[in-house]
């Protein structure tokens, strides 16, 4: 990891937790204790079950969040973008991180100790309420995905997963912006590297999605949507 500094007053991630409360006057003096650095394409930053040391914003990249499943398999339970909060599972009531992380690309990440996150939690209140929000958005999210994987066939846990990356991270040039191997959408749908493989071979057949390289191109999303329209 190499320091770099990525400073808040001039982020454009609106959607950052600290950019959308840089006008508060308390806010000030947190933004000059961060640390920030960049984290090479693969390389981990956050061990599962590690001391935990803190929040990470990233200033700039592509991140996913692991979960360590059946078997070791690591399970990828979240994919983050520029202004996303990472390291938040188990923050304020356990010791140890509950997720790993990787960065996807080159990453800068800001760091917030855990010191400064709790001084901020207790005195800025705005702040605490914006954040207690976010979880309950995050707990509905994942108790609604729990129900989406349970009803799902195979196929189906596939398409969803890739609608979510491009309606995430979007296309250009008619390719979904984000370089996932067929193990990584696996582990992301809840199957296996030869259930996506195939799957992804039909869908092309079918004309649905193209492939460039290892990059996926969603051709006709209103006709993948409509496969899954049940479980929304």
């Amino acid at each position: 990891m190499k320091e770099e500094l990525a400073t808040c007053n001039s982020c454009i991630n609106e959607n950052c937790f600290i950019k959308k409360h840089l006008h508060l006057e308390q806010m000030k003096n947190y933004i000059n204790r961060k640390r920030s650095f960049t984290c090479k394409k693969a390389q981990q930053f956050i061990i599962e079950g590690a001391p935990i040391q803190g929040l990470y914003f990233i200033y700039k990249g592509k991140v996913k969040t692991v979960k360590t499943g059946i078997n070791g398999r690591e399970q990828i339970v979240r994919l983050t973008k520029d202004g996303d909060t990472v390291g938040f599972r188990g923050f304020g009531t356990s010791k140890r991180y509950l997720i790993g992380a990787y960065a996807l690309e080159d990453t800068t990440l800001c760091d917030f100790s855990n010191e400064d996150m709790l001084e901020i939690l207790h005195n800025v209140p705005e702040f605490t309420f914006d954040l207690m929000l976010f979880y309950a958005e995050e707990l509905n999210k994942s108790e609604n995905n729990i129900r989406k994987i349970a009803q799902m066939n195979v196929r189906e846990r596939v398409i969803d997963t890739l609608l979510y990356i491009h309606k995430k991270f979007g296309q250009i040039n008619g390719v979904i912006e984000l370089d996932l191997s067929r193990k990584e959408i696996a582990d992301f749908a809840g199957t296996t590297d030869e259930q996506v493989i195939r799957v992804i071979s039909s869908l092309k057949k079918e004309m649905l999605i193209k492939t460039v390289g290892k990059k996926i191109g969603l051709v006709h999303t209103d006709k993948l949507k409509l496969e899954i329209k049940e479980h929304k």
